[in-house]
């Protein structure tokens, strides 16, 4: 009986080879900074989704008795100069960012990989393309955005209503101003491909270029573009916040992160906490996503997997 047993090197040669995403996931497990900035935007996200239906007071709900006290158990961040409760404000306008950022970063990343691949893949294109991703890079980004949102911003309140429609120029703004680093770097992997035995043998027996990028190529360029998606996260939340603070974002009475920031400004010297509460959850964000994208780039990367 014990000849017919399967030895230890029998058993390995049978057992279904181990997925790549674990060896990712042990790569990225061993970024401690990157796991703090999983954790920290998870719970992020848990909040300002569950939030609202655990915390059941209003974010516009005016209280004049309540006006400008500190925090207490009736509310943990004090409230506003009109007695609006601050942790339920935070609560909506994290909300309102993080579907900014998320929204915008998905429109920036399908432009970003769309020009990428097309350029790369296409000889004939690549000229024409790079140039219009030059041309987007060298435009001055931030009176850009002030310009588009001052000449659309009545038209599509008028459209969509006040939120809906800055909703939609923001993310449509940051959107088509962030999209041209992704390409630089999709396009750069795409060419190494273009060259690569696999790719070369795929043509070679008649594969039509449609087949070939959505089969080979763009599986082979997931990992720039899942670190290009945590980074523009974090840079559509501070543009989002930037505009607000502005005062060029979303209506007065509709908080954002930006927006709260900007109203709290009045009261620095008397009441600095306000202040303190949205910087801190910006900051805080931005920095567990880019930690995120630190965490990936170094799991996703074989070169320096396993060290």
């Amino acid at each position: 009986m014990t000849d017919t047993m399967p030895s230890n090197a029998e058993l390995e040669a049978i057992r279904p080879p181990r997925s790549q995403w674990w060896d990712v996931w042990d790569q990225f497990k061993t970024h401690k900074g990157a796991l703090l900035g999983a954790g920290f935007f998870v719970l992020v996200i848990l909040a300002v989704v569950a939030g609202p239906f655990l915390w059941h007071i209003d974010p516009t709900y005016i209280d004049i008795r309540a006006r400008n006290q500190g925090p207490s158990l009736a509310h943990p961040f004090g409230t506003d100069q009109l007695g609006r409760d601050t942790f339920a404000r935070m609560l909506a306008g994290g909300r309102v960012s993080v579907a900014v950022g998320v929204t915008a970063m998905l429109l920036s990343l399908v432009l970003g990989t769309a020009v990428g691949v097309l350029a790369g893949y296409f000889k004939r294109l690549d000229g024409p393309l790079m140039r219009l991703t030059d041309l987007f890079l060298a435009l001055p980004l931030l009176p850009l955005l002030l310009v588009i949102i001052m000449l659309f911003r009545d038209t599509l309140r008028a459209a969509f209503g006040p939120e809906g429609g800055i909703f939609i120029l923001i993310v449509f703004v940051i959107g088509i101003t962030s999209w041209m680093q992704t390409a630089r770097i999709v396009r750069g992997d795409v060419l190494a491909l273009k060259e690569r035995e696999f790719v070369l043998a795929a043509r070679s027996i008649g594969t039509p270029p449609r087949r070939m990028i959505r089969r080979h190529i763009l599986p082979n360029v997931l990992s720039p573009i899942m670190v290009s998606a945590t980074l523009g996260i974090a840079n559509a939340i501070i543009t989002e916040s930037a505009l607000s603070f502005l005062g060029l974002g979303f209506p007065s009475d509709f908080p954002t992160w930006g927006r709260l920031l900007f109203d709290a400004t009045d009261y620095l010297q008397q009441y600095p906490e306000r202040v303190l509460w949205p910087g801190l959850a910006i900051s805080l964000t931005v920095l567990s996503v880019n930690y995120i994208g630190d965490g990936l780039r170094d799991a996703l990367d074989p070169r320096i997997r396993g060290r």
